[in-house]
């Protein structure tokens, strides 16, 4: 094979192929049809004279020759893709780029208020739209370009580039007046009250769901919900306890009150995420240097 009979385009798809392990996938990531994916497929094992991925249960697996061939493809695109970005520039004032960004309910209402407040400043004309992903899709998304960020605690998200933004704990809201907030306990005793509590749940939210399951609360739920904006009136109308990051439990003004019980692993870290293929990418680098300029501590 000389490099003069490969087309760019089979390399981006073997190299969706290789991150996803599905055809199907990679095609979507690359604006394809199936069979279009297909046949391109079809045309490098011909150039290669190898198979490179073989069917497997949910996909395909690669081959030998495919494994050597998956970092040198990755590295020359990313090289490729990082000196077109230089040349193309990216200007803040003029721009009508829109970025995509993963983040959850909280994370909108934590992040975008200032975020959009900062855009229109400096860069009026580009747009914003939030895409949540499931954790697992994360990486792949970044690499295959349909999310530029990710915002959150995220320590399932492996090989990305990220900028740490703030320090929080998971702490637990009640409302104002509570008879809970009467008594003054603090440690192993604080814990084993909680049991006095009715809780609601976030199901989106793996993490407080694991909290109060290592507290042994789970026949103290009352209500899960999809969603966490909803849980400041729920928490305000009745005697329920919701349990999220102290970060957000202290925007809500007024008729609240913060318990902060030591749950096990209470403490973690809000990143900012992208991939390694845009580290250079002009409009990429403004934009995250934007986001740590408001948000990092």
């Amino acid at each position: 094979m000389h490099i003069k009979d490969v087309d760019l385009n089979l390399l981006r798809l073997f190299d969706a192929v290789y991150r996803t392990r599905n055809v199907s996938r990679a095609a979507e990531l690359l604006d394809l049809t199936q069979p279009a994916a297909s046949q391109g497929l079809s045309r490098l094992r011909t150039l290669v004279h190898d198979p490179l991925f073989m069917r497997s249960a949910g996909g395909v697996q690669p081959t030998p020759k495919a494994q050597r061939l998956a970092h040198p493809v990755r590295q020359a695109l990313a090289t490729l893709e990082q000196a077109l970005g230089e040349t193309a520039g990216f200007e803040p004032a003029l721009s009508r780029r829109t970025f995509h960004i993963h983040m959850s309910d909280i994370g909108e209402g934590r992040f975008l208020p200032e975020l959009m407040v900062a855009l229109r400043e400096r860069a009026p004309g580009v747009r914003l739209e939030t895409r949540p992903l499931p954790r697992v899709q994360i990486t792949e998304a970044l690499d295959g370009g349909r999310i530029d960020f990710a915002f959150g605690f995220l320590p399932t998200v492996k090989e990305t580039q990220r900028l740490k933004l703030l320090e929080d704990r998971y702490v637990v809201l009640l409302r104002k007046g509570h008879p809970f907030t009467r008594k003054r306990r603090n440690g192993a005793a604080l814990i084993a009250g909680l049991r006095e509590l009715e809780f609601v749940a976030v199901r989106s939210h793996a993490d407080t769901l694991r909290i109060v399951q290592q507290a042994q609360l789970e026949d103290r739920l009352r209500l899960v919900t999809e969603h966490f904006m909803v849980l400041p009136a729920i928490v305000r109308a009745t005697d329920l306890a919701a349990i999220l990051p102290r970060n957000i439990a202290r925007s809500f003004e007024g008729a609240y009150a913060i318990v902060e019980p030591a749950f096990p692993a209470r403490d973690f870290v809000v990143s900012l995420h992208w991939s390694r293929r845009f580290e250079a990418d002009p409009g990429n680098r403004w934009l995250r240097g934007v986001i740590g300029e408001l948000f990092r501590e």
